[in-house]
């Protein structure tokens, strides 16, 4: 069984190929590794992610990979070489590319507009209810500008951020969904690709949860010290780059098969477009950001 999906100039092909797995696994020395073991394995896997161990775990995990009855499709894809298309190329294969590539979330923008109309609504009734003065409701403006400077300053918008993200997802369902499938297509083209998933979150409130800061935002964290490692290094690998580059823009493949077009993931494509050696932005963690907001974990 193979998938191909198309990720701003690089095609990832991932194969499975059960038959030939099997084949590998049924004349292999090694002795296979029992369901009981492998869970084993995966529990102390997470205990070493929670103790900040990466090396440990992605070492269990390899472990795992190269044995019958293991982790068959940790790292299984394959990547087929890099071809740049034009637009036209694109639009001969059905790609439209201000679909994919050029996201607007207009779910999202439409809760926010709706919440803004309640929030005026909200208060006309509150100064006919309760009889406030012009000077109080200055005041009151007053207050509310400070408290909005004050997120943006001391937490770059996170309390705005996690108030319109948890509206979104309490009522708005399409929007739940729809992160559900963006932040699963990150997870899920990591993990073949070989790069373990770290963590996710699905809300900023769940982030909040995990991270007890407003300053990270929902999304998919991955064991990447090797890549760091190059980035300290000043030389970073084409192969590991093409790795976080599909990784990057896994979820908005995934919404535009699902849905036809994309809505989240700008800062998933400015990420790409900040890994690139030859710009000399290179980001000191890999934290694939929620689509809904463009900030990522510092």
């Amino acid at each position: 069984m193979a998938s191909v999906g198309y990720v701003a100039g690089l095609w990832c092909c991932c194969r499975l190929r059960r038959s030939s797995t099997s084949r590998i696994v049924s004349s292999s020395s090694s002795p296979e590794v029992g369901v009981s073991s492998r869970r084993q394995v995966l529990d102390r896997v997470d205990k070493e992610l929670m103790k900040g161990d990466e090396r440990a775990a992605l070492a269990l995990v390899k472990d795992l990979q190269g044995k019958p009855g293991g982790l068959r499709c940790f790292g299984a894809a394959r990547q087929v070489p890099q071809r740049l298309y034009t637009l036209d190329e694109l639009k001969l294969n059905g790609i439209e590319t201000a679909s994919l590539l050029s996201p607007v979330d207009a779910t999202l923008g439409a809760v926010e507009r709706n919440l803004q109309l309640a929030a005026v609504a909200g208060g006309v009734s509150a100064w006919n209810a309760f009889g406030l003065s012009p000077q109080q409701i200055l005041y009151i403006s007053l207050g509310l500008l400070f408290l909005w400077t004050f997120d943006s300053v001391s937490f770059n918008g996170g309390v705005s951020s996690l108030l319109l993200d948890t509206a979104g997802h309490t009522f708005n369902k399409k929007y739940h969904n729809r992160v559900i499938q963006h932040e699963a297509g990150h997870f899920l083209i990591a993990y073949l690709l070989g790069i373990l998933p770290r963590g996710y979150a699905i809300s900023s409130f769940e982030a909040l949860q995990k991270e007890g800061s407003l300053k990270v935002q929902a999304g998919t964290s991955f064991v990447d010290f090797e890549f760091l490692e190059e980035v300290n290094s000043g030389k970073v690998s084409a192969t590991m780059l093409n790795r976080f580059s599909c990784i990057a823009l896994a979820g908005v493949a995934t919404e535009y098969l699902l849905y036809g077009y994309a809505e989240g993931g700008l800062a998933d494509i400015n990420q790409k477009l900040g890994i690139h050696p030859e710009e000399g932005r290179l980001s000191g963690q890999v934290v694939i950001a929620e689509h809904g907001s463009d900030s990522a974990a510092p």
